[in-house]
């Protein structure tokens, strides 16, 4: 992206979702050209990230704690405690659609409201998983876990040339225990292999924020600092 002229717009600043006391601000692209999967991985690579149809990157004054992070697939191993969680879970089922389904908002609404009361997609609506999860320019990957032809759990990701790009997962809180999410994580990992793709993308990684540090549990990873991919490992074993 380097000598790349993007227009943007930044947003006024307001509280941060990650760290209490603390503001954001957010970097937002107004052009069309970068909308589409190729235009995206471009914009992955430097720092942004997808909500809905817009594109955006942290841009605050006083705080470079958001960092992208991102795995290579290639190189993953998993942890001794990932491993346990894959035998766990090992009457689990995956299966892949292509499209958006009913009962994948029912899931995602009684995730938020009974897991993330406190936070700011609190009450959830059908209006916020539209405009948060679904995108007119691209089209998401819904990777389904089931459990006795029972539906536990949704892992939403990106397909794109080289990456796939993991946007949200959602559960049913009455199976918290199988650490579903650590799984989609993995199953994403292994879905990216299967595509030839290079890396999976987790988002942004924020050190003071404890509900961002399971990111950090799948090694080695990468971190994007001062526009550089530095590879890091995990203590996690």
């Amino acid at each position: 992206m380097t000598g790349i002229a993007l227009k943007i717009g930044l947003t006024p600043e307001h509280s941060c979702s990650y760290l209490p006391g603390e503001s954001e601000r957010l970097m937002v692209l107004l052009e069309d050209k970068f909308r589409n999967p190729a235009g995206y991985e471009n914009l992955l690579v430097a720092g942004f990230r997808r909500s809905g149809n817009d594109l955006y990157r942290p841009h605050c004054q006083r705080c470079e704690a958001c960092r992208s992070l991102r795995i290579p697939v290639a190189q993953f191993t998993p942890s001794r405690s990932q491993k346990r969680i894959r035998q766990l879970n090992r009457d689990v089922h995956m299966v892949l659609s292509t499209q958006d389904k009913p009962e994948y908002y029912d899931l995602f609404a009684r995730y938020i409201n009974e897991r993330h009361f406190d936070g700011s997609m609190f009450p959830a609506t059908r209006n916020q998983y539209d405009n948060f999860l679904l995108c007119d320019w691209l089209s998401p990957y819904f990777v389904e876990f089931h459990l006795e032809q029972q539906l536990v759990a949704v892992a939403i990701t990106d397909p794109l040339p080289l990456s796939l790009s993991a946007m949200y997962t959602f559960y049913d809180p009455a199976y918290s225990g199988l650490s579903l999410g650590t799984l989609a994580i993995m199953t994403q990992v292994d879905l990216a292999r299967r595509m030839n793709r290079q890396w999976l993308y987790l988002g942004y990684q924020v050190d003071g924020c404890r509900k961002m540090k399971y990111k950090t549990h799948f090694h080695p990873y990468e971190l994007l600092i001062d526009q550089e991919w530095k590879s890091e490992h995990s203590d996690e074993e």
